[in-house]
């Protein structure tokens, strides 16, 4: 078993299963309390996390810091890091384009912190090999040796910094911007009166696709508001590897219509979500 000292900046839903896996492998985790809500508490209270109370001691106290915030955050926290005068191995486990890990890893680099690139592909990691955390960079196997025990599963891509952050944004491109346009889909045809027409061509293609669909759209909307800024950020990894961004762009816009879903305890009709989408226009 892993003894190492590790650190989570923040343990949200995602965080937490990571967190989870890292002591379930044997590692002592910390989490800083200090302006955290009251539901962050209640998930670390489930899983025992040791507090550190704030970003800066837990940086005393880890010698690996793991990242796990939204997308627009990522800076941020890195530059707390930083300004913690922290000096061990700092892993950026964030949905942000290969760019941007890019200069977060420079940064670290400049402050003499050894950096890894995570991707996360998957739902919460309660479940065995139901997700992968993806690691690139030079010391990415000291990274997955903190989750040997599971449930998470960890993959190494190589050294090259950027690898893992590529593809998480591929990977999603698909998985959350197919569910962006099957709405917008859904939404259109409703606008024009078709709605109906196409769910019966869908079954007459395949019987269980309307259905499927449906599940695919609804069980997203909960979580739509955190896929806005991934949603760009696959926009601006396309655009910087050449290929149209456009897509993404508008699939944030698509969760940002669906954002009023947030933390939903029940999951809202396929009606009420295009109710949403055609909000603006209808309001014209």
């Amino acid at each position: 078993m892993n003894a190492q000292r590790v650190g989570i900046i923040h343990p949200g839903d995602m965080g937490i299963s990571i967190a989870a896996s890292a002591k379930n492998s044997g590692c002592q985790v910390y989490w800083a309390s200090q302006g955290r809500s009251s539901s962050t508490k209640e998930r670390v209270a489930k899983i025992g996390l040791e507090d550190a109370e704030t970003v800066a001691g837990l940086c005393a106290k880890s010698a690996i810091v793991i990242s796990v915030c939204p997308p627009h955050a990522a800076e941020d926290v890195a530059n707390e890091v930083i300004h913690a005068g922290f000096h061990g191995l700092f892993v950026d486990a964030n949905a942000i384009a290969p760019q941007r890990t890019e200069k977060i890893a420079a940064m670290m680099s400049t402050a003499d912190i050894a950096f890894v690139d995570g991707g996360i592909i998957g739902f919460p990691a309660w479940t065995p090999h139901t997700t992968c955390l993806y690691l690139s960079g030079p010391p990415s196997q000291e990274v997955a040796a903190c989750f040997s025990a599971g449930p998470l599963d960890t993959k190494v891509l190589g050294p090259e910094i950027g690898k893992a952050s590529a593809l998480k944004m591929c990977y999603a491109a698909n998985t959350k911007g197919t569910v962006a346009l099957l709405a917008a889909i859904l939404a259109t045809a409703e606008q024009l009166g078709v709605r109906g027409a196409l769910v019966e061509q869908w079954a007459h293609d395949d019987a269980d696709l309307p259905a499927s669909i449906e599940k695919r759209v609804r069980m997203n909307a909960p979580k739509a508001w955190r896929f806005v800024g991934e949603m760009h950020e696959i926009s601006r990894t396309f655009e910087e590897a050449g290929t149209p961004g456009g897509f993404h762009a508008s699939a944030a816009e698509i969760y940002s219509r669906l954002s009023q879903f947030k933390d939903a305890r029940t999951l809202p009709t396929l009606d009420e979500m295009v109710a949403a989408m055609l909000d603006q226009v209808r309001a014209k």
